[in-house]
């Protein structure tokens, strides 16, 4: 029998990535331990992709070469569905329809010029920093390629938190909606922030702050798209979801790669 602390685990990754990993209970309790456990899955997304531009950058690629990989891991272990997240949130926000409206352009399979705008400059930027970071030393890059990754998740434990309504009364966003208590997503918070200053202090003292700060800005970020969403949607989606992930991913590159 699987014990309860593996079944967030399990709808961890059975949700927020592409590893065989079989969701076996999705209940609240699951999605509570689920979306705690969500910068986990960062920690190891985020290190398959720093993993890969390393080889590559061994191998004598370029650092940009190693950057757009580094970028792309990402996008193959979630299937695309934070980028897809992005861009329909991006639609719906951009329509300036009413809320119902908006939600049925971001269901829709297509995806509109704001999405295409907003993919585009996100990626871009994305590329662009860490390859500034992989240019800048092989270890600073891996390091950001994997904050980066974890700060993407961490936004999804507080977009989680206890207050932040679910937009419909299905989908992943309204599974997940409301089921951490705030208190939990701080801890969760303020654990990951200095895990990452530990890091940083591995490459100088600068990096001590630069590191946090990245994972601070990022989630600040994050959570001006979040309230701003829930006062156009009326609360969260599965797509805003993803839009908070790669908010909080560029957010913090761009910050990492300043200085």
């Amino acid at each position: 029998m699987t014990h309860p602390p593996l079944h967030g685990l399990r709808f961890a990754f059975g949700t927020l990535s592409v590893l065989p990993v079989k969701v076996s209970r999705w209940d609240r309790e699951a999605a509570r331990g689920g979306m705690l456990c969500a910068p986990l899955v960062g920690v190891v997304i985020g290190c398959g992709s720093a993993l890969l531009a390393l080889v590559l950058l061994f191998l004598g690629a370029a650092p940009l070469l190693a950057a757009v990989s580094a970028a792309a891991v990402p996008a193959v272990l979630t299937r695309g569905l934070h980028l897809d997240g992005l861009a329909d949130t991006a639609d719906g926000l951009g329509s300036g329809k009413p809320a119902e409206d908006a939600l049925r352009i971001m269901k829709q399979s297509d995806i509109g010029p704001f999405g295409v705008i907003t993919l585009v400059f996100v990626l871009f930027a994305q590329v662009a920093a860490l390859s500034q970071l992989y240019d800048d030393s092989w270890a600073r890059g891996a390091l950001a390629t994997v904050v980066a990754a974890v700060a993407a998740r961490l936004a999804l434990t507080l977009a989680a938190r206890t207050g932040v309504p679910a937009a419909r009364p299905e989908g992943l966003g309204a599974a997940v909606a409301g089921v951490v208590p705030v208190r939990g997503a701080v801890a969760v918070a303020l654990a990951v922030t200095g895990v990452a200053a530990a890091a940083g202090a591995l490459l100088g003292r600068d990096d001590i702050v630069r590191t946090a700060l990245a994972v601070l800005v990022a989630l600040a970020g994050a959570e001006l798209l979040l309230r701003h969403s829930v006062r156009r949607f009326g609360g969260v989606t599965g797509d805003v979801f993803g839009g908070l992930a790669e908010t909080a991913a560029t957010t913090a590159l761009v910050v990492l790669s300043l200085g």
